[in-house]
């Protein structure tokens, strides 16, 4: 077998195969194998020779099972001994084809290209400890009084401090409904300044029961480009007001948040888990940093069907977070004032920095010789398990697909842990 090879770009080829009969009749034998139990007058069932039961079935029959068996065992010794990567299906051309004996064909396909690594080991990047402070700690606190304050429910006017709930719904100058300024049952404390500037002062003395209208502007750097500068009318039904009365930063507060005894032991837990937050994500930031310092430093072309595909899946991703919080595809791309394909154009970056980060740190544990062991893998299916008791999910979990993305989060796991112990000794 003749294998030649073109590189049309760093992530394209075209492969090149001519074959001949010695390369095609073992498959040609194969292929018979497979109608082995086919009666052939005078012989038992799977007895006869093959080029008896080949008279005897459709020839049609055996050249499409032939034909599809020599493609793809010719392309991948092809690919084998060109030591090339494919990532997506070839695009076949037959050129030539006389049955048994001769075969050429050309196969196009996407590859991944050399990766060039840098010395990874002497990349060095210092850690930030994470601290909390007493305002940090003293913040948590104020919003546990909030919410465990006693509410008493007053006919009286509202006034600062009290919590209204409320339902409200916005529609701009055409009175068009406005996508993402509506609520249903919100609890609004006035005076803490939840909502854009003039919407609780629009709120000042309304009773329950009462329903009113304004009209308040977005500011001009509000975070929805859509609705900068964009005068609204807000329309509020005032369900309740209540009265709040906060409890005091003591003990008996402490026993109300949790099991606590004491406000020193409620502060003491608070601080620990701030603590942990705050170290999970200088871990997550540390690695990120890592990752670009690598990827900065090396050689990689990405094959662009990768890059795409990996923005479709953000897209995906983020419409099913969309419809979590009750919000249409269409609304989210008004909100941020383009359509679906500036969307896509402007998440490419993201997409493809990923791809390139997921190629690099699969080439590194293969370096590396990284490996997930089936213990702990069933080890990491069992926490899981204990944290999703839900019959749906475990089934879920069970999946071999499922298992096969566990496995695969384990990989990049060890990888960045041994990337971090490298960069931070």
């Amino acid at each position: 077998m003749r294998v030649t090879r073109e590189d049309k770009s760093p992530t394209r080829i075209i492969i090149k195969v001519a074959a001949e009969a010695a390369d095609l009749e073992p498959i040609h034998q194969h292929v018979l194998s497979h109608f082995k139990n086919v009666k052939v007058p005078g012989f038992r069932a799977g007895k006869a020779p093959a080029n008896l039961v080949e008279q005897n079935i459709s020839q049609q029959q055996i050249l499409d099972e032939f034909m599809e068996h020599a493609l793809n065992e010719l392309y991948r010794r092809a690919v084998d001994q060109e030591q090339v990567r494919p990532i997506s299906t070839p695009n076949v051309k037959l050129k030539k084809f006389v049955p048994y004996s001769q075969m050429e064909f050309e196969a196009e396909t996407e590859i991944l290209g050399p990766i060039k690594l840098p010395n990874y080991k002497i990349i060095k990047l210092s850690k930030k400890k994470p601290e909390v402070t007493v305002k940090d700690v003293d913040e948590v606190i104020k919003s546990l009084q909030g919410r465990l304050a006693e509410r008493t429910d007053v006919e009286r006017p509202a006034k600062e401090g009290d919590e209204l709930i409320i339902d409200f719904a916005g529609r701009d100058a055409a009175h068009m409904p406005v996508s993402g300024v509506d609520g249903t049952d919100y609890p609004l404390v006035l005076g803490s300044k939840a909502f854009i500037p003039g919407f609780e002062e629009n709120l000042q003395s309304v009773k329950a029961g009462e329903i009113k209208e304004f009209e308040v502007s977005f500011p001009k750097d509000y975070g929805v480009a859509a609705l900068q500068n964009k005068p609204v009318t807000f329309k509020v039904d005032v369900k309740k007001v209540s009265e709040l009365k906060e409890l005091k930063a003591n003990d008996e507060l402490a026993k109300k948040a949790g099991p606590f005894q004491t406000l020193k032991d409620l502060k003491a837990d608070i601080k620990k888990q701030l603590l942990n937050e705050k170290q999970n994500q200088a871990n997550n930031e540390y690695q990120n940093e890592l990752m670009r310092k690598i990827a900065a430093k090396t050689e990689i072309e990405v094959p662009e069907s990768l890059a795409q595909e990996e923005n479709l899946r953000l897209e995906a991703q983020e419409k099913q977070n969309l419809a979590y919080r009750g919000q249409t595809w269409q609304e989210h791309l008004d909100s941020e004032g383009i359509n679906e394909q500036e969307h896509r154009q402007r998440h490419y970056p993201e997409a493809l920095e990923r791809v390139k980060i997921g190629l690099i740190l699969s080439e590194i544990a293969s370096k590396e010789n990284i490996q997930i062991t089936p213990k702990e893998l069933e080890l990491r299916l069992q926490i899981l398990k204990g944290q999703h008791q839900d019959p749906q999910m475990q089934a879920e979990l069970s999946k071999e697909s499922n298992q096969r993305d566990i496995e695969a989060r384990l990989m990049t796991e060890k990888t960045l842990a041994k990337l971090t112990n490298y960069a931070s000794s």
